[in-house]
């Protein structure tokens, strides 16, 4: 028999356990649980290092802790100064660190925008956390089988949410495409947070020719202030510069 390994990622210990409890009592079922996003990627580290490698992670979306060093790799909820960020978050940063996992996403309700953000942050489902153990053994199982899993009254408006930010890229990429390369050279440096000094330092320009350059972008953009540039930057896939001298690039796109 084929056994499936299970993660539960959930801070309502409660909730959590009692939900381990019932994917355990599935005989190709191995289950565990964890409280946070740190400690899940630790369950998913040792249980790569031993062998063991987990096969799905069923994930709260209102989760609370980013794991340190994992960026919010989608614009799913503001990260508050206590380090809180939604759940999504954490699929994404697991779709980078161990892409062999699938995720299911388990909500309080039916959110077509969420939905389809986790959908682009590697989700290969969305459940409700009140939906039936059949139905959720049913999810489990075919995300293995590279199924995508949505509740059918989301659908309509996922697919919606999908179309209108494809949309919005190829936008933005438009945009981003009119600067010339000195002015994406200094955008990247705004969407690594660097001042109009510290980017002359960097460029090895003067502050007067770099606020130019930067007025431009924004005029180019269409934009009157540095964090909607730099909002319209990422939508458009265009990364910050690497603070230690060089752009890195991922996939093709700057990261």
């Amino acid at each position: 028999m084929v056994r499936v390994r299970v993660l539960v990622v959930d801070d309502h210990r409660i909730f959590a356990e009692s939900l381990a409890a019932a994917l355990a009592a599935e005989p190709d079922v191995d289950v565990s649980a964890a409280g946070s996003g740190p400690a899940a990627l630790r369950c998913l580290e040792r249980g790569a290092a031993e062998g063991r490698r987990f096969d799905v992670l069923l994930v709260d979306a209102d989760l609370g802790v980013l794991a340190p060093g994992l960026r919010a790799a989608v614009p799913v909820r503001e990260v508050g100064a206590d380090g809180l960020v939604d759940g999504i978050s954490l699929v994404a940063g697991v779709r980078s660190a161990h892409p062999g996992v699938r995720t299911v996403v388990l909500a309080e309700k039916d959110d077509p925008r969420r939905a389809a953000l986790a959908l682009q942050a590697g989700a290969s489902g969305w459940v409700a956390k009140d939906c039936s153990l059949s139905r959720l053994l049913s999810v489990i199982r075919g995300v293995l089988r590279e199924e995508t899993h949505l509740p059918p009254a989301l659908l309509t408006g996922v697919l919606r949410e999908l179309t209108a930010a494809r949309k919005h890229r190829t936008e933005s990429e438009r945009l981003v495409e009119s600067l010339t390369p000195r002015e994406r050279e200094v955008l990247r440096c705004m969407v690594a947070g660097l001042g109009r000094k510290a980017v002359a330092e960097r460029l090895f320009l003067s502050p007067h020719t770099v606020r130019t350059h930067m007025q431009n972008v924004l005029g180019k953009l269409g934009v009157h202030s540095t964090l909607a540039a730099v909002a319209l930057a990422r939508r458009a896939g265009v990364g910050p510069v690497d603070l230690a001298g060089d752009v890195v690039e991922r996939g093709g796109q700057l990261a």
